[in-house]
């Protein structure tokens, strides 16, 4: 076996490096983006720190359905004005660019994730008589509300436009979600073209690491009363 030339193997690892992170990007902009999550808005079906892993492909070739948590971009000033990165120097621009092709999570400084409740055409109201959220008339169950939270303290009946959903967090008393937005320019909803793709996997910590739901349609998944 003749091993490569010193002076070939040189010439290699910056093709290979290269190459790398050409993939990197391609998967980044197109199929899987990282980000950590910074508040409790979702707990306990993510916490704070957790790093997921968001379907950006799956956009391409399915509607969003009714109880997946999905990533999407600030859709109205919801977060208010963006952050100034003041850190600078080496070790910043070398953190910067591996979050960039997708290497490190992305710290989704003007993202947000929350849990779809209603999709275009629908028709959203809290609360019924039993507290419980409505979609189309038909009471729903939420088991991954975070616990001693009521489905929502705060009553709204909404219809939610075509090209729109309607998000909520699962920690309902820490999230600052649709029913707190509805006097902006989209009355609350967020526009399907804001949205970034699926939350799928929690892929960090190790001792946190799970499918997140695929999505169902809530509105078959009854309350019996």
């Amino acid at each position: 076996m003749r091993l490569p030339k010193k002076g070939s193997l040189l010439r290699e690892v910056p093709i290979i490096v290269v190459a790398a992170l050409v993939v990197s990007v391609v998967v980044k902009t197109f199929f899987i983006h990282f980000f950590y999550i910074p508040s409790g808005s979702m707990q306990n079906t993510l916490q704070i720190g957790d790093r997921i892993a968001v379907n950006k492909f799956a956009n391409f070739f399915s509607d969003i359905k009714r109880g997946e948590v999905v990533v999407f971009r600030d859709p109205a000033n919801w977060l208010g004005a963006a952050p100034v990165n003041t850190t600078t120097g080496p070790a910043e621009w070398i953190k910067t660019g591996l979050v960039d092709v997708g290497v490190l999570p992305d710290p989704a400084k003007q993202y947000l994730i929350k849990r779809v409740i209603g999709v275009s055409g629908d028709h959203v109201v809290c609360c019924d008589t039993a507290g419980h959220l409505q979609v189309n008339g038909t009471s729903i169950n939420e088991p991954y509300i975070f616990a001693g939270n009521k489905p929502s303290d705060s009553a709204f009946n909404v219809t939610v436009p075509q090209g729109f959903i309607w998000v909520m967090g699962d920690h309902r008393g820490a999230s600052a979600d649709s029913r707190f937005h509805t006097d902006d320019v989209h009355k609350g909803m967020v526009p399907l073209s804001d949205v970034v793709g699926r939350a799928e996997f929690v892929v960090w910590p190790f001792n946190h690491m799970t499918f997140l739901s695929v999505g169902h349609d809530l509105s078959k998944v009854a309350v019996k009363h």
